[in-house]
């Protein structure tokens, strides 16, 4: 019995390292794919500006293009559970995702530029959900918190490194352009390294233990009620072309600043979504709350603040976003069973994508009317969510 117990443990230590080592492979996968796509929207609001586009549509393309990168996800989970190629979806949408982006640079005209921003989202919206259902997997043995914060502070160095590249370009005068076509370099790198985890991976459901928990039709109510109170969140979180376009017409920072701006909030990003998805782990999503309430004060630093509040309001966005990237996907994971969650995370996802639309919207149409209003109307929707996110903890899964 006793050497049966050592080999059990030993097969679970095995089974912890392979992985994390899975969860470090799709980590390096989006460093680079995030310094592609965010290093180019770090700059496609004032892109679009350049180009003759408005701050209602600056608003509504960036908030279209989540809307799709979010409510196509609901088909993509539900396909990728139907049909279990998660491998074949995911990487479909990577190259979708990725080389949109130095396309960019060919483009002459707005409508041209917002076409490849949505195709961009496009890509995202496919391979998220059978990603992320894959990382569930790997991040039953180490933590769901802990697992979705790893691959959430690697997403964001990379997401950190991209602006500063874009923002070196600009700064040795090489052009939004120019700076938009050096990002095929990191895009083809993170498609390689994808290749590379899916020959040494090809079944993640290998890494999570056999659950006992029988799949049902439907999605608990604690579900419905979580997605609700992450809805309020996506609804009154200003997208950032919208801020960058502010930060233009206003003068709050050069153009050479505004990418460095966006890495600064990627940076507090990687490491909020580190502590967050610890604490997670440990006293479950009131640390969510805490992070909505933060974040919810980035509105009236960012929008009317100078140089230094516009600064500290970015740190705050950053901590939202951490979290939203990391703690919000961890949660779902405990909420749904094992076949289930390529759907799960899809129907989240959709969710998230449509009211992320519908507050970008609205804010790019408060931002030509009326400022104040736009920050009244994100900080209180950000707050509105945290009762919600009481009550969900509270609730039985």
């Amino acid at each position: 019995m006793e050497h049966i117990a050592r080999l059990a443990e030993g097969n679970r230590g095995i089974s912890k390292a392979a992985a994390l080592k899975f969860v470090v492979l799709l980590g390096v996968v989006s460093l680079f794919a995030d310094m592609t796509y965010e290093g180019a929207r770090s700059i496609t609001g004032p892109y679009l500006a350049v180009l003759g586009a408005s701050a209602t549509v600056v608003g509504i393309v960036a908030g279209f293009g989540e809307l799709i990168g979010y409510g196509l996800r609901l088909v993509s989970g539900y396909l990728s559970d139907r049909t279990g190629r998660y491998w074949t979806i995911t990487a479909f949408g990577y190259v979708l995702n990725l080389l949109a982006v130095p396309l960019l640079a060919l483009a002459g005209r707005w409508e041209v530029a917002a076409l490849l921003m949505i195709l961009e989202r496009t890509g995202k919206a496919i391979r998220n959900p059978p990603r992320d259902a894959m990382l569930s997997h790997a991040t039953h043995e180490m933590g769901r918190g802990w697992g979705f914060g790893l691959h959430e502070a690697m997403d964001q160095t990379g997401a950190l490194l991209g602006p500063l590249v874009v923002a070196a370009v600009l700064y040795r005068r090489g052009g939004y352009q120019t700076g938009f076509a050096v990002l095929l370099i990191p895009a083809l790198l993170a498609l390689s390294v994808l290749v590379v985890a899916w020959l040494l991976y090809p079944r993640p459901r290998d890494l999570e233990p056999k659950s006992v928990r029988l799949a049902s039709k439907g999605f608990p109510r604690v579900f419905w009620l979580y997605l609700a109170a992450v809805a309020l969140i996506a609804a009154g979180y200003a997208d950032f072309p919208l801020i960058a376009y502010h930060f233009k017409k206003v003068a709050v920072v050069s153009d050479n600043w505004t990418p460095v701006f966006y890495a600064v909030a990627m940076g507090v990003d990687a490491l909020a979504a580190l502590i967050f998805g610890r604490l997670f782990d440990r006293v479950g999503l009131s640390v969510l709350a805490v992070a909505a309430l933060l974040s919810a004060l980035f509105a009236p630093l960012v929008f009317l603040g100078g140089f230094s509040l516009a600064l500290a309001g970015m740190a705050l966005w950053g901590v939202g976003m951490g979290a939203q990237e990391s703690i919000m996907r961890a949660a779902v994971a405990g909420m749904v069973s094992a076949d289930r969650r390529g759907t799960a995370y899809g129907v989240f996802n959709s969710g998230y994508g449509v009211f992320w639309f519908l507050g970008s919207a609205l804010m790019g149409i408060l931002y030509d009317f009326s400022i104040p209003s736009l920050i009244v109307f994100s900080v209180v929707a950000q707050l509105a969510s945290i009762p919600l996110l009481l009550l969900v903890r509270r609730s039985p899964a």
